[in-house]
């Protein structure tokens, strides 16, 4: 896997997660699958949008864990 798409998120931003919980639906090499939050806290912001391709380890979305 190079590059993934956003499907469809999950969580929106103000909305708690925990760490292992689906944060947004991704499609890949024509497989579609959870992406898990790979933290505790709050959705702060989606910085990839739905429909949006982008490369493995691109930063998709902050959560404050605070």
């Amino acid at each position: 896997m190079t590059e993934g798409t956003i499907v469809a998120w999950l969580r929106q931003p103000g909305d708690p997660v925990a760490k292992g919980e689906a944060l947004a639906e991704i499609e890949w090499a024509k497989v579609e699958e959870e992406l898990e939050a790979p933290a505790t806290g709050v959705v702060v912001e989606l910085l990839v949008a739905e429909g949006d391709t982008v490369p493995v380890r691109t930063v998709i979305a902050i959560i404050d864990g605070r």
